[in-house]
């Protein structure tokens, strides 16, 4: 990053009320890695930790403006995506990165909330497939979002490779399939895929009652990362550090799934990286 210059990364994601997920999340983690945050909200959900209650889209002609007001005025150094509920929004966002040359673009395919509750239309995760996938830097499945990108039943390893070669094949360079919900071993195994390797990142399985938000978290940790000039590798790296931190030390709030808590992802990464 230059000297002087403010890292500025986007947030395409709908609204979390309860704080612990969507833009909420991924602001807290923009500011918490030193990066300026804007937003582009493409949903407002009724949501707490019991929960998802409802989704009301917004316009994609509301989203495409958006995300041109700050395009053209700010800059914008990365962007992830979140909650993309219609194959009409996910189109206005493919066009409108497109249009403002965006780079870096991170997506996290999110299609359905820890809970089960629907995020995205079937119809949706076909208009990804075809017009944004092949205009993103990186995509940052779970194991059963691969499994819908993809097309396969992931049952190991071997099967996240071959998930993510079919990923790969899309468009996008980069392909990072989150292992959390693989519950083979006792870690944790992140694969990132280039083309051409393989990466395994390994850690100990974090067992808590507070992880709300840990996708959003970590694929606006691994934009804030993008944004101020690391590469791919080490972005992930720094996501999983951060995340590890913050779900280690989840937050006992309400009554269901607690949120992760961002501020303790920050000690993580000041004291580890």
């Amino acid at each position: 990053m230059l000297a002087g210059h403010v890292a500025r990364a986007l947030t395409i994601a709908g609204s979390d009320s309860g704080g612990g997920a969507g833009i909420q999340a991924d602001l807290k983690t923009f500011y918490s890695l030193g990066v300026y945050g804007m937003t582009a909200v493409t949903s407002v959900t009724v949501q707490n930790t019991h929960g998802v209650v409802s989704v009301l889209p917004v316009p994609p002609d509301v989203i495409s403006s958006q995300i041109a007001a700050v395009a053209t005025d700010i800059g914008i150094d990365a962007a992830k995506t979140g909650v993309l509920w219609s194959p009409g929004i996910v189109m206005a966002v493919a066009e409108a990165v497109r249009r403002f040359g965006i780079p870096r673009l991170v997506v996290d395919p999110v299609v359905a909330a820890k809970g089960g509750a629907a995020l995205m239309m079937p119809a949706a995760v076909h208009a990804l497939r075809r017009y944004l996938l092949p205009v993103a830097h990186v995509v940052t499945p779970n194991i059963p979002e691969a499994e819908i990108l993809a097309e396969v039943r992931i049952d190991g390893l071997p099967a996240v490779r071959d998930a993510a070669r079919r990923i790969h094949a899309m468009g996008v360079p980069w392909v990072v399939i989150k292992g959390g919900h693989l519950p083979l071993t006792d870690e944790a195994v992140d694969t990132v895929f280039d083309g051409t390797d393989f990466y395994e990142l390994r850690s100990e399985r974090i067992q808590s009652g507070s992880g709300h938000g840990t996708g959003c978290t970590f694929s606006a940790a691994l934009a804030a990362s993008l944004a101020r000039g690391v590469t791919v590798p080490r972005a992930v790296e720094i996501a999983k550090i951060y995340v590890r931190a913050a779900l280690r030390q989840g937050l006992t709030l309400g009554g269901g799934c607690g949120p992760v808590n961002h501020w303790a992802g920050l000690e993580g990464c000041s004291r580890e990286l």
